[in-house]
């Protein structure tokens, strides 16, 4: 299991930047709700980095969905293909505004 990470900083805009990285799971996904609730993020929009997420199980997505509902948040991908067929078939995809950042790694 690739050991979870979550690194929270704020934007100058007011824009809460959170990056998450490796496996998240029933166990773990705390850590990303107590990073958004304990660190100092604004109140204003935030931005979830998941480009290094390796693993997100319900529970994760579950997290994501609490999240949005407190504010306005927008997913920076592209999304790991296990988070984006487990977001399509719950039909939570179309809940989250995308923001797809093309894969350096590619080329």
């Amino acid at each position: 299991m690739t050991t979870p990470q979550v690194t929270v900083s704020s934007e100058t805009d007011g824009v809460g930047f959170v990056v998450c990285s490796g496996e998240f799971d029933l166990d773990t996904t705390t850590l990303l709700i107590e990073a958004c609730y304990d660190q100092p993020v604004p109140a204003g929009p935030l931005v979830i980095d998941v480009r290094q997420v390796t693993f997100g199980d319900s529970s994760f997505l579950n997290a994501l969905i609490r999240l949005r509902n407190t504010r306005p948040l927008a997913v920076q991908g592209p999304l790991p293909s296990q988070l984006r067929r487990m977001m399509e078939m719950t039909g939570a995809l179309a809940l989250f505004e995308i923001r797809d950042i093309p894969d350096d790694r590619a080329g």
